[in-house]
């Protein structure tokens, strides 16, 4: 199984995560206390739950297995297991981030990800 997940999130949290060299989370992560992520199976749906017309994001995909105890897999939408961080993403788990338009049919475009 892939230890890569994913992490939808506008660009300009992002860009000051970036800054400060951590990503303390979006503003939905920061209420519920956790940082929320995605399987390579989930992030579509996802995208289409979330963040449904939504322009100027990133799609950013880290090493599930380097955040250690911190990353918990928890029952969330439907009862599936979606992968939380209970902390502070440090951005050397970073493995890249890219863009993630939207397309002619309104729907986010996702580039090929590993573990689907």
């Amino acid at each position: 199984m892939s230890q890569i997940i994913y992490k939808i999130t506008p660009q300009a949290p992002w860009r000051e995560a970036e800054a400060n060299g951590r990503f303390t989370g979006a503003p939905i992560d920061i209420v519920d206390g956790f940082i929320h992520f995605s399987t390579a199976e989930q992030a579509e749906e996802t995208a289409a739950k979330h963040f449904s017309g939504q322009t100027d994001l990133l799609l950013v995909a880290i090493d599930g297995a380097s955040l250690g105890d911190a990353l918990k897999f928890e029952v969330s939408r439907g009862g599936a297991l979606f992968p939380h961080l209970h902390g502070v993403l440090d951005l050397k788990a970073v493995l890249w981030v890219k863009p993630l338009p939207l397309g002619a049919d309104g729907t986010h475009q996702f580039p090929a990800l590993e573990g689907q």
